[in-house]
């Protein structure tokens, strides 16, 4: 499958996402359970759609930006 298709989400599997977001695997499975983090079940694995890691990590971002501006207007 290619990176590129057009109108195909790409999944991650929970590794994956633990990779990419430097936690442990646990943590990844705590936030699909907590319903923080969605995720497809396949089989007995789950599979995260990159484009959800991506949205928490930038809104994770954007909250660390406000707080470190408000902080700076102090």
């Amino acid at each position: 499958m290619s990176e590129h298709t057009q109108g195909t989400p790409r999944f991650l599997t929970v590794a994956e996402v633990a990779d990419v977001m430097r936690v442990s695997k646990m943590t990844v499975y705590r936030m699909v359970h907590s319903g923080q983090l969605p995720a497809v079940r396949m089989g007995r694995s789950f599979r995260v759609p990159r484009k959800a890691v991506d949205d928490l990590i930038n809104e994770g971002l954007a909250d660390w930006e406000q707080s470190r501006a408000a902080g700076e207007e102090r």
